[in-house]
């Protein structure tokens, strides 16, 4: 009798592997074509069955998904796909069939190195609720993130790869697309999938959707000659997900956002003035600065929010001067008589500013009162310190230092004494910012071959946590991007310490925003 029940266990055993080794096969496996995709299925695991079907008069997509959800590091959903390799572009209409499901029930725009579960990919999700976002899994089996667009339920929707960099566009039927701002650098290696998803984000429901319009090709097909136009995007990064979130992005250029005391604001420069954007998104508006027409990318805020420092070169040898004015706007005063100076950093206490100054054709780290008169030296070593900025408890001053042959982050009392050198690596690394709460260091880096803090790069924004005023632990990469000089120049950690402020830039093709 044992050997029997045993028998048919094992038997029963062999069938429940060959069901599951079937499911898994039907998702990575050619079924019947639809459209212009090659094959469809569910990949991963769902309770119920999805569907593909094409309306040749219509010329439409309908899927039909079930599947827990599309994040963390596994996915469940339903996906019709074509293989692909090269740069790719895919854009659809897109709109859910029926009322109510799951406020994160998801229809994608995806490109996927694979079709199993934890397989690195990019997606546009368009959410129920009208949340629509970049989302992104770097590597196989990794954490997924994602950039929130500032606009809800857009009715057209592209995800376009170009190199290494995929990217989400927007748009109403019928009209111009537009860049949403977000831009992931993730590599995909060799073919790859790229087609269209349905996640109930519910395993026990089944979601309907309809992609129509549906025009999937090489975005580089059409050769130009023209100039391509930058994109300029303020985005707020959560240190605790890393997940991003768009707060203003248009054709154009601007930097240097700074977050405000009340937490109400960012303040950046644009076209050599500065300008006030709420925290929710909208308009910005121009703060008189008075005679200072040309401010450059390093200004700031005093710690009581009431004064703003800022750099312009519009006076005198035309050479960047310091100066101070009320942060609602006002005839700005002079501090600094010497120049080049760049603003970088405020003492705790409000009456001191920390900033570089090229002397004598060195460039050194200079500390001034607030009243003005003369400048204090901090640095003499050979070649470039910059972006000197103090801890809160007001002990030390952080900043970077080319002096041991790459730029490395250090830090020294306020004094100048006490100089050592805090990150030791191969990249080069710029504009520490340490969080209000003293607990974290943010600094960007370029690759070991970029000299100087140029704009238009691959850079990566790092964070590693503080103790005792000192880095503490393994340094992390909070973000990648395109981006360099005006990306976070200056402070721009939130009061509260949880995110932090930054300037992504993209160089989009003419061609590009005639669809």
């Amino acid at each position: 009798m044992g050997q029997k029940l045993s028998a048919r266990f094992a038997a029963g055993l062999l069938f429940l592997m060959v069901f599951a080794i079937s499911r898994i096969a039907l998702a990575q496996e050619p079924s019947s074509t639809v459209g212009i995709f090659e094959g469809h299925g569910d990949v991963g695991t769902v309770l119920h069955a999805g569907t593909s079907e094409y309306n040749s008069s219509k010329h439409s997509y309908t899927l039909t998904g079930s599947g827990e959800n599309m994040w963390s590091d596994s996915d469940n959903f339903q996906f019709a796909w074509k293989k692909w390799s090269g740069d790719a572009s895919l854009m659809a209409d897109i709109s859910f069939v029926g009322q109510g499901g799951d406020a994160h029930r998801k229809t994608v725009l995806m490109l996927r190195q694979s079709l199993e579960p934890d397989s690195a990919y990019v997606d546009v999700a368009l959410h129920g609720d009208g949340l629509t976002s970049l989302q992104y899994r770097e590597a196989k089996g990794a954490p997924t993130h994602e950039i929130q667009s500032n606009i809800s339920a857009p009715a057209r929707l592209r995800i376009e790869k170009r190199g290494d960099y995929v990217s989400m566009w927007f748009g109403t039927r019928g009209e111009r697309l537009q860049p949403a701002g977000a831009a992931m650098r993730v590599s995909f290696t060799g073919t790859f999938y790229v087609g269209i998803g349905v996640c109930s984000h519910d395993k026990d429901a089944i979601e309907k959707a309809v992609f129509s319009n549906v025009e999937l090709e090489d975005p580089q097909r059409v050769p130009t000659a023209d100039k391509p136009t930058l994109y300029s995007t303020l985005e707020t990064i959560t240190v605790a997900s890393k997940d991003r979130r768009i707060v203003y992005s248009i054709p154009g250029h601007f930097e240097a956002p700074n977050w405000t005391r009340d937490g109400a604001a960012f303040i950046f420069n644009a076209d050599g003035r500065i300008q006030r954007l709420p925290v929710a998104g909208g308009k910005p508006q121009t703060i008189d600065t008075g005679f200072a027409v040309q401010c450059n990318n390093d200004h700031g805020i005093s710690p009581d929010g009431k004064t703003l420092a800022i750099s312009d070169h519009s006076q005198g040898d035309h050479q960047s001067i310091i100066y101070l004015l009320p942060i609602t706007g006002g005839t700005p005063r002079r501090i600094t008589q010497k120049s080049p100076s760049y603003w970088h950093g405020w003492s705790p206490d409000g009456k001191t500013l920390a900033y570089p100054g090229q002397r004598n054709g060195e460039f050194d780290i200079y500390t001034i009162s607030t009243e003005g008169g003369e400048e204090k030296q901090l640095t003499t070593a050979i070649g470039l310190d910059d972006g000197p900025e103090y801890t809160p408890d007001g002990k030390y001053i952080y900043f970077n230092s080319v002096r041991t042959g790459r730029m490395q982050i250090w830090r020294m009392h306020t004094d100048g004494s006490a100089q050592e050198q805090v990150t030791s690596d191969d990249l080069n690394n710029w504009f520490p910012h340490i969080s209000p709460d003293g607990k974290w260091l943010i600094f960007l880096s370029y690759g070991k071959e970029v000299e100087g803090h140029p704009e238009n790069k691959d850079v990566i924004l790092r964070i590693a946590p503080l103790k005792d005023d000192k880095p503490d632990g393994k340094i992390e990469v909070l973000a990648k991007l395109f981006g360099g000089q005006g990306t976070i120049n200056v402070p721009s950690w939130s009061p509260d310490s949880k995110q932090l402020a930054f300037v992504s830039y993209q160089l989009i093709p003419k061609e590009n925003t005639a669809k």
